[in-house]
Protein backbone atom coordinates (compact mmCIF):
# COMPACT_ATOMS: atom_id res chain seq x y z
CA UNK A 1 0.00 0.00 0.00
CA UNK A 2 2.86 2.40 0.64
CA UNK A 3 6.09 2.49 -1.50
CA UNK A 4 9.35 3.69 0.45
CA UNK A 5 9.57 6.32 -2.16
CA UNK A 6 6.48 8.40 -1.74
CA UNK A 7 6.23 11.56 -0.39
CA UNK A 8 3.31 11.29 1.74
CA UNK A 9 0.93 13.96 3.19
CA UNK A 10 -1.21 13.43 5.91
CA UNK A 11 -4.66 15.30 6.67
CA UNK A 12 -6.30 14.88 9.78
CA UNK A 13 -9.82 15.93 10.61
CA UNK A 14 -9.24 16.27 14.43
CA UNK A 15 -12.96 16.28 15.85
CA UNK A 16 -13.17 13.44 13.37
CA UNK A 17 -10.70 11.34 14.50
CA UNK A 18 -11.01 11.83 18.05
CA UNK A 19 -14.39 11.03 18.09
CA UNK A 20 -13.70 8.00 15.93
CA UNK A 21 -10.73 6.70 18.13
CA UNK A 22 -13.23 7.32 21.41
CA UNK A 23 -15.69 4.97 19.81
CA UNK A 24 -13.40 2.07 19.00
CA UNK A 25 -12.03 2.37 22.73
CA UNK A 26 -8.63 4.24 22.57
CA UNK A 27 -6.75 7.72 22.59
CA UNK A 28 -4.23 8.76 19.90
CA UNK A 29 -0.60 8.83 20.39
CA UNK A 30 0.22 11.80 18.02
CA UNK A 31 4.18 11.05 18.66
CA UNK A 32 3.75 7.60 17.80
CA UNK A 33 1.69 8.48 15.14
CA UNK A 34 3.90 10.75 13.18
CA UNK A 35 6.80 8.30 13.61
CA UNK A 36 4.11 5.20 12.38
CA UNK A 37 3.83 7.22 8.97
CA UNK A 38 7.66 8.92 8.52
CA UNK A 39 8.45 4.98 8.43
CA UNK A 40 6.49 4.35 5.81
CA UNK A 41 7.99 7.39 2.89
CA UNK A 42 9.06 11.03 3.16
CA UNK A 43 6.60 12.57 5.50
CA UNK A 44 6.36 16.17 3.56
CA UNK A 45 3.88 17.33 5.93
CA UNK A 46 0.69 16.18 9.02
CA UNK A 47 -2.02 18.49 8.96
CA UNK A 48 -4.14 18.47 12.10
CA UNK A 49 -7.68 20.63 11.25
CA UNK A 50 -9.96 21.36 14.17
CA UNK A 51 -12.46 24.23 15.59
CA UNK A 52 -11.66 26.24 18.86
CA UNK A 53 -14.11 28.19 20.92
CA UNK A 54 -13.11 31.42 21.32
CA UNK A 55 -14.57 33.13 24.59
CA UNK A 56 -13.84 30.02 26.94
CA UNK A 57 -10.70 31.28 29.07
CA UNK A 58 -9.77 27.50 28.68
CA UNK A 59 -10.14 24.82 26.54
CA UNK A 60 -9.68 21.37 27.16
CA UNK A 61 -7.79 20.77 23.34
CA UNK A 62 -5.76 23.96 23.57
CA UNK A 63 -2.69 21.81 25.27
CA UNK A 64 -3.14 18.97 22.26
CA UNK A 65 -3.05 22.00 19.66
CA UNK A 66 0.34 23.77 21.41
CA UNK A 67 1.17 20.49 21.69
CA UNK A 68 1.25 19.18 17.87
CA UNK A 69 1.70 22.98 16.89
CA UNK A 70 5.66 22.08 18.39
CA UNK A 71 5.99 18.58 17.86
CA UNK A 72 5.54 17.97 13.48
CA UNK A 73 2.17 19.02 12.91
CA UNK A 74 0.70 22.20 11.07
CA UNK A 75 -2.11 23.11 13.20
CA UNK A 76 -4.98 24.90 11.12
CA UNK A 77 -7.37 25.82 13.45
CA UNK A 78 -10.89 28.61 13.20
CA UNK A 79 -13.10 30.18 15.96
CA UNK A 80 -16.57 28.00 16.06
CA UNK A 81 -19.55 30.15 14.68
CA UNK A 82 -22.59 30.39 16.86
CA UNK A 83 -25.86 30.53 15.72
CA UNK A 84 -29.88 30.27 17.32
CA UNK A 85 -31.19 27.56 15.36
CA UNK A 86 -35.20 27.87 14.22
CA UNK A 87 -36.15 26.43 17.11
CA UNK A 88 -34.37 29.19 19.31
CA UNK A 89 -31.76 26.95 20.82
CA UNK A 90 -27.85 28.31 20.97
CA UNK A 91 -25.76 26.33 18.38
CA UNK A 92 -22.33 26.00 17.80
CA UNK A 93 -20.54 25.25 14.32
CA UNK A 94 -17.01 24.56 13.14
CA UNK A 95 -16.51 22.51 10.32
CA UNK A 96 -12.73 22.56 8.83
CA UNK A 97 -13.89 20.79 5.36
CA UNK A 98 -13.27 23.56 3.24
CA UNK A 99 -9.55 24.61 4.77
CA UNK A 100 -8.38 20.88 4.32
CA UNK A 101 -10.03 20.28 1.23
CA UNK A 102 -8.09 23.66 0.10
CA UNK A 103 -5.02 22.65 1.35
CA UNK A 104 -4.73 18.85 -0.17
CA UNK A 105 -5.64 20.74 -3.58
CA UNK A 106 -2.67 22.91 -2.98
CA UNK A 107 -0.31 20.32 -1.66
CA UNK A 108 -1.39 17.77 -4.55
CA UNK A 109 1.82 18.85 -6.83
CA UNK A 110 4.39 17.92 -4.14
CA UNK A 111 3.05 14.22 -2.81
CA UNK A 112 2.69 11.24 -4.31
CA UNK A 113 0.54 10.06 -1.48
CA UNK A 114 -2.49 11.94 0.84
CA UNK A 115 -3.48 9.84 4.09
CA UNK A 116 -7.06 11.75 4.76
CA UNK A 117 -7.97 10.85 8.62
CA UNK A 118 -11.60 11.31 8.31
CA UNK A 119 -15.03 9.19 7.90
CA UNK A 120 -16.61 12.25 6.49
CA UNK A 121 -18.69 11.35 3.10
CA UNK A 122 -18.21 15.22 2.68
CA UNK A 123 -14.27 14.22 1.48
CA UNK A 124 -15.43 11.56 -1.64
CA UNK A 125 -15.40 14.54 -4.04
CA UNK A 126 -11.61 15.76 -2.99
CA UNK A 127 -10.23 12.04 -2.83
CA UNK A 128 -11.69 11.85 -6.66
CA UNK A 129 -10.14 15.52 -6.94
CA UNK A 130 -7.50 14.22 -5.97
CA UNK A 131 -7.06 10.97 -7.92
CA UNK A 132 -7.94 12.47 -10.88
CA UNK A 133 -4.35 14.43 -10.31
CA UNK A 134 -2.24 10.91 -10.21
CA UNK A 135 -2.33 10.80 -6.79
CA UNK A 136 -2.76 7.79 -4.19
CA UNK A 137 -5.40 8.38 -1.31
CA UNK A 138 -5.84 6.60 1.63
CA UNK A 139 -8.50 7.10 4.14
CA UNK A 140 -8.26 5.71 7.72
CA UNK A 141 -11.84 5.12 9.96
CA UNK A 142 -13.87 2.62 11.36
CA UNK A 143 -15.80 -0.18 10.43
CA UNK A 144 -15.85 -1.80 13.74
CA UNK A 145 -18.86 0.86 15.00
CA UNK A 146 -22.75 0.53 14.59
CA UNK A 147 -23.58 2.39 12.31
CA UNK A 148 -19.58 2.60 10.84
CA UNK A 149 -18.05 5.98 11.27
CA UNK A 150 -16.70 6.18 7.73
CA UNK A 151 -19.45 7.30 4.71
CA UNK A 152 -19.32 4.24 2.47
CA UNK A 153 -19.03 6.36 -0.62
CA UNK A 154 -15.88 7.52 1.02
CA UNK A 155 -14.79 3.88 1.59
CA UNK A 156 -15.69 2.71 -2.11
CA UNK A 157 -13.87 6.20 -3.73
CA UNK A 158 -10.60 5.84 -1.32
CA UNK A 159 -7.34 3.56 -2.99
CA UNK A 160 -7.08 2.05 -0.48
CA UNK A 161 -9.00 1.79 3.33
CA UNK A 162 -6.73 1.89 6.88
CA UNK A 163 -9.04 0.33 9.34
CA UNK A 164 -8.03 2.74 12.49
CA UNK A 165 -8.66 -0.21 15.10
CA UNK A 166 -6.14 -1.60 13.30
CA UNK A 167 -2.95 0.95 13.92
CA UNK A 168 -4.50 0.79 17.69
CA UNK A 169 -0.75 -1.29 18.66
CA UNK A 170 1.33 1.01 17.15
CA UNK A 171 -0.27 4.52 17.45
CA UNK A 172 -2.61 4.25 20.42
CA UNK A 173 -1.98 5.07 24.11
CA UNK A 174 -4.11 3.62 26.89
CA UNK A 175 -6.67 6.64 27.74
CA UNK A 176 -6.48 5.38 31.80
CA UNK A 177 -2.41 6.27 32.08
CA UNK A 178 -0.10 8.72 30.52
CA UNK A 179 2.93 6.30 29.61
CA UNK A 180 6.25 7.84 31.33
CA UNK A 181 7.58 8.15 27.41
CA UNK A 182 4.84 10.87 27.52
CA UNK A 183 5.76 12.64 30.15
CA UNK A 184 9.87 12.42 29.56
CA UNK A 185 8.82 13.75 26.33
CA UNK A 186 6.64 16.52 27.20
CA UNK A 187 8.32 17.46 31.01
CA UNK A 188 5.57 20.52 30.97
CA UNK A 189 2.91 18.98 30.71
CA UNK A 190 1.41 20.17 27.99
CA UNK A 191 -0.51 17.18 26.74
CA UNK A 192 -4.03 16.86 28.15
CA UNK A 193 -4.60 13.30 29.78
CA UNK A 194 -8.18 13.90 27.75
CA UNK A 195 -6.30 13.55 24.68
Amino acid sequence: MFDPREKIALFIDGANLYSTAKAIGFDIDYKRLLKEFQSKGYLLRAYYYTALVEEQEYSSIRPLIDWLDYNGYKVVTKPVKEFVDSTGRRKIKGNMDIELAVDAMQLVDQVDHVVLFSGDGDFRSLVEALQRRGRKVSVVSTLQTQPPMIADDLRRQADHFIELSTLMQRVGRDPNERPQRMMEDDPEGLMDEDY
